[in-house]
């Protein structure tokens, strides 16, 4: 979903064309990538237009799979 809204956005462009291109390879993307997608879709407000587009549920679907593969990823915080 963002890839294909990221064209009028060159960085956002670039991360999610990699992420796709490594998932299609069958590498994992790593949470820091992830969390590029994300803060760069946020920051372009990217996932805005995919609301209006798609409906918030979809979106909201699609940004916690993408959450919970970060949150998985990534180290424990230290406590």
């Amino acid at each position: 979903m963002i890839l294909t809204e990221s064209a009028g956005y060159p960085e956002l462009l670039r991360i999610t064309q990699h992420s796709y291109e490594e998932l299609s390879a069958g590498r994992a993307v790593p949470h820091t990538v992830l969390s590029g997608v994300l803060a760069e879709a946020t920051r372009e407000d990217v996932l805005g237009t995919l609301k209006e587009r798609y409906g918030a549920e979809a979106v909201d679907g699609m940004v916690a799979v993408l959450a919970r593969e970060i949150d998985r990823q990534a180290p424990a915080a230290r406590r």
